[in-house]
């Protein structure tokens, strides 16, 4: 991960892709502590493990997740989410099929 390329989501929020194909994508998540990421959704479906720290996701309906390190997390295809970073986190998660906008 140390050789590989940042590429910055969002303020605070910087991607690397690990691996992909046409069906299924990795990227490794640094999250930068009091960042957030707005409500969004996109067509992949999307599953993850907290590697370090502490972060709230949160859906449309209200619901908020609380996790922390060892913690996994899934989201439909198109299901809105969001997150507010409690601690400087790091993720790893896949999406399905491959985010053509993560292709770098």
């Amino acid at each position: 991960l140390s050789t590989d390329k940042r590429v910055s989501r969002a303020k605070g929020i910087d991607r690397v892709t690990l691996a992909y194909d046409k069906d299924n994508m990795m990227c490794y998540f640094y999250l930068d502590k009091g960042s957030t990421l707005e409500l969004h959704s996109h067509p992949e479906s999307q599953i993850g493990i907290v590697i370090k720290g502490h972060i709230h996701f949160f859906k449309e309906d209200g619901e908020v997740l609380d996790l922390r390190a060892g913690d996994s997390y899934y989201f439909a295809a198109n299901e809105a989410h969001g997150s507010r970073i409690l601690e400087d986190t790091e993720l790893i998660e896949c999406f399905s099929p491959s985010r053509d906008d993560y292709k770098d």
